[in-house]
């Protein structure tokens, strides 16, 4: 009896065999693509004050110094994730105005904004917040802004072609837009009606004006969701 008791315990107190793998260190490029992510979804949630490094590097499983490394502080993290958003959004509005007709061109607009609202909603979240003056990139508002200057060039060719004033062209070119982004920002809390029919009907006020509004306001484009 007592040698199996002594052979039982001599095998317990072999040491196990390690068998879990070493977890792979991150390079510093994933690395600042999680702070990056990490960032964001804080930012969306709570706003640029609402957010501490602590916080940052907590959910990333590193210290504090790790955030300082790749960004300097919370104010080079927050420029990082906003310049991207406005990147992205201006890519997806530069990419889809690609029609000849006027109307349609005001369709693709209006369907870019609420397609960035719709599948970046975190996105829009950070970008519509007033961002610190630290930011190099600056606010939403500065963005609406580089879009609308791009719709002055259509609107004063279509000016000129009616035998309207292109001069204007600037004003309603920051209406236009401006119009699309506010109504973007309330579609974004309440998501009703659906995307097509309030492109629709943004449309019918920027293009028949109050006037001549269609009692059922259509899309002549390709695009219907």
């Amino acid at each position: 009896m007592m040698e199996g008791v002594a052979t039982e315990n001599s095998s317990t107190e072999k040491p196990a065999r390690t068998t879990r793998r070493a977890r792979r260190r991150m390079t510093g490029t994933e690395r600042r693509e999680q702070l990056l992510d990490i960032g964001r979804t804080l930012f969306a949630e709570r706003g640029f004050d609402g957010t501490s490094v602590e916080e940052i590097a907590a959910k990333a499983g590193v210290s504090k110094p790790v955030v300082y490394e790749h960004f300097g502080g919370k104010e080079g993290l927050y420029a990082v994730v906003v310049d991207r958003e406005m990147t992205r959004l201006m890519d997806m509005v530069t990419s889809a105005l690609t029609a000849g007709h006027p109307r349609e061109l005001l369709e693709q607009a209006a369907f870019a904004l609420l397609d960035y609202i719709e599948q970046h909603t975190d996105g829009f979240h950070i970008l519509v917040r007033d961002s610190p003056v630290t930011t190099p990139t600056g606010t939403f508002a500065s963005l609406i802004g580089d879009i609308a200057t791009r719709v002055e060039d259509i609107l004063g060719r279509e000016f000129k072609g009616r035998g309207y004033d292109p001069k204007l062209a600037p004003m309603y070119a920051q209406a236009l837009v401006g119009m699309v982004a506010l109504t973007g920002q309330w579609w974004l809390n309440v998501r009703k009606p659906k995307k097509a029919e309030v492109a629709a009907h943004l449309v019918n006020l920027a293009w028949h004006g109050l006037q001549g509004l269609e009692h059922q306001p259509r899309l002549i484009g390709h695009r219907r969701t």
